[in-house]
């Protein structure tokens, strides 16, 4: 049986990162992040979303605006859960079906940005979360996204604190430095493939 091994991260902590370097050493990865844009791109789940909103949330081509949603959900918990509700089944029954491809491998990764937030955790076998200080994260996600410090801020308030996430993680990487986070991957992968895992 091939067991998960969940990768997780607070916004701007680089598990992004992680999770491709992790695939370069031909370990399968599900981005499931990825794969929930793909899934909202879908007619009926567009459809579907439109429904959870009292105002317009759609571009000039019928695609859901995405930069409009987060910035209602980051702001309305409730909605945040009407929205999950409707997405995160939808990737479950993906990622169960992109399991089936790799039931050769020992272990695959899903990486998932709020595992924990909803109970993701609970089908995995281990857990790596990624971390950094939050003042790189907001930088990061700052120059990532061209937004500033008070959008990234609200977004972390909506994850839960890396202390909680620390308390339920198998191993934690930290990830100021590239070099040294590579490394401490290759020990975590090197534990996982000596234990069976």
């Amino acid at each position: 049986m091939t067991k998960i091994i969940g990768l997780t991260g607070g916004i701007g902590s680089g598990k992004s990162t992680v999770a491709s370097y992790i695939a370069s050493k031909g370990i399968p990865v599900y981005i499931a992040d990825e794969e929930a844009k793909k899934i909202m791109e879908l007619p009926e789940v567009i459809s579907e979303v439109q429904q959870l909103f009292d105002e317009d949330v759609l571009l000039e081509n019928n695609q859901l605006n995405r930069t409009k949603i987060a910035e209602i959900v980051f702001k309305n918990p409730q909605k945040l859960q009407e929205l999950n509700a409707v997405i995160h089944p939808k990737v479950k029954l993906h990622f169960i079906n992109w399991l089936k491809q790799y039931e050769d491998f020992p272990f695959v990764v899903k990486e998932v940005a709020i595992l924990f937030e909803t109970g993701g955790d609970a089908s995995c076998d281990k857990i790596i979360l990624v971390t950094a200080p939050e003042e790189v994260r907001i930088q990061r996600v700052m120059q990532r996204d061209k937004t500033n410090s008070i959008n990234v801020k609200n977004r972390i308030k909506n994850q839960l604190s890396d202390k909680e996430k620390k308390a339920k993680s198998d191993f934690v990487i930290e990830n100021i430095d590239m070099n040294n986070t590579m490394k401490q991957v290759d020990k975590v992968l090197k534990i996982l493939n000596e234990n069976g895992l």
